[in-house]
């Protein structure tokens, strides 16, 4: 670039303007900004699922076999160590990859793992409460949908960082009153879906009070099994819409627990079109007592 002068047309600049050299700088310096607001933007995603083990002595549940029944036991618990857990399920997929896990990260938290997704780069943390934790599991949940919970793993930070939070196992608010976050973060917008029994009805208004959007809730008893999170996230990776969501999960629970499609999907809460439908609560359907997880 030749250097400037007072002749301006000697310069091959233009009076009117600051120059071709300095306009490729500021379109340069433009450019850049923009790739940096790209890519903030479209940084993966963040996903928190907190899993409350399975626990005959403390919850208050129609009893599994003693051994995949003990919240002290994470590797025999049915929600975490048996095939349908979160470790296993996710672990046998070939669209997520384990990247960490870590072993009695508090009293009350007794493993984690930390998955990534092979086709988004997305990063998925999921801590495994002791069963008789689990009012500990679900404040913690409420906490982070309200983007006042606060946990790192690899320099990442979830919970209340995190885009998607997720609750996996007993609906514990059948039982008990857990008081509600007293702060709200409303500087970002977290989705919800929550996996245990009759979900929508006790923490749909919950969540929405707390600056969190239910995209996922249940109307009936079911088997929370890692399967339907699994279906679901990847319609929620693709952005797709609530009605997707919700027939991922209903045909990932029809296929699991071989019932019809239509059954299965009427499992989860229509959420998306007009007000949500509250289907009238039924039994479990007969395979969910005998498919005892090994």
């Amino acid at each position: 670039m030749e250097k400037l002068s007072g002749n301006f047309r000697s310069a091959g600049l233009s009076r009117y303007g600051f120059g071709f050299g300095y306009g490729f700088v500021v379109v340069g310096v433009i450019l850049l900004l923009g790739q940096a607001g790209w890519l903030l933007a479209n940084e993966p995603a963040r996903i928190h699922v907190f899993v409350a083990l399975c626990d005959n002595a403390t919850q208050g549940i129609a009893p599994v076999g003693e051994r995949i029944g003990n919240g002290d036991d994470p590797e025999n618990n049915l929600y975490w160590g048996c095939s349908d857990g979160l470790p296993k399920y996710f672990g046998k997929s070939a669209d997520w990859k384990l990247v960490a896990k870590e072993s009695d990260v508090s009293d009350h938290i007794l493993r984690r793992v930390v998955f990534r997704h092979t086709a988004t780069e997305a990063l998925l943390l999921a801590d495994a409460y002791r069963g008789s934790q689990i009012r500990q599991c679900i404040s913690d949940f409420l906490s982070a949908a309200a983007g006042k919970f606060s946990t790192k793993s690899q320099s990442t930070e979830f919970g209340g960082a995190s885009d998607l939070v997720a609750y996996i196992g007993h609906n514990g608010l059948m039982e008990q009153t857990i008081p509600e976050p007293t702060q709200i973060d409303v500087k970002r917008k977290r989705d919800a879906m929550v996996l245990c029994c009759r979900s929508h009805v006790h923490f749909h208004d919950l969540l929405r009070r707390n600056g969190a959007r239910p995209i996922l809730t249940t109307q009936q008893l079911m088997y929370p099994g890692s399967f339907a999170l699994h279906a679901a996230l990847e319609g929620w990776l693709k952005k797709e819409s609530l009605a997707q969501l919700r027939n991922r999960a209903g045909k990932a629970m029809a296929k699991n627990q071989k019932i019809s499609v239509k059954a299965a999907t009427n499992i989860f809460t229509e959420l998306e079109g007009a007000q949500s439908k509250q289907a009238p609560a039924r039994s479990f359907p007969s395979s969910l007592n005998q498919r005892q997880r090994e």
